[in-house]
């Protein structure tokens, strides 16, 4: 299955959503009026939207997500590396390094990463 695409708003959403979940659909209402200054019709808008592309479940107003954190990032960054470095991990990852400088322990973190993954 492909995960969903969740654009820039529904991911500071879904950051809610996934702190706060399961949550009622009235308190996340409040909850986004708090940190995003939005109204609740927007959120009942966005609730709905997210539902319809199976990112969230609504049960009797109860929300939760179907779509992890995780998922989503990587989606991400799928997308990212597929659209700006033609589908080239080492080429975005050149890119990536080339202006952040990478800590000991980062590099050893990255090299335990790629070897777990073979």
């Amino acid at each position: 299955m492909t995960t969903p695409k969740v654009f820039e708003s529904e991911y500071r959403f879904c950051l809610i959503l996934w702190e706060n979940e399961p949550i009622t659909s009235a308190n996340l209402a409040k909850l986004c009026k708090e940190k995003l200054d939005w109204s609740r019709t927007t959120t009942y808008t966005v609730i709905k939207r997210l539902v319809e592309r199976g990112v969230l479940k609504n049960d009797n107003s109860l929300i939760t997500s179907l779509v992890s954190k995780d998922e989503i990032q990587a989606a991400e960054i799928d997308e990212l590396v597929e659209k700006k470095f033609e589908g080239s991990l080492p080429a975005f990852i050149s890119a990536f390094t080339k202006h952040a400088k990478l800590s000991e322990k980062e590099i050893a973190e990255l090299r335990e990463l790629i070897e777990r993954s073979n």
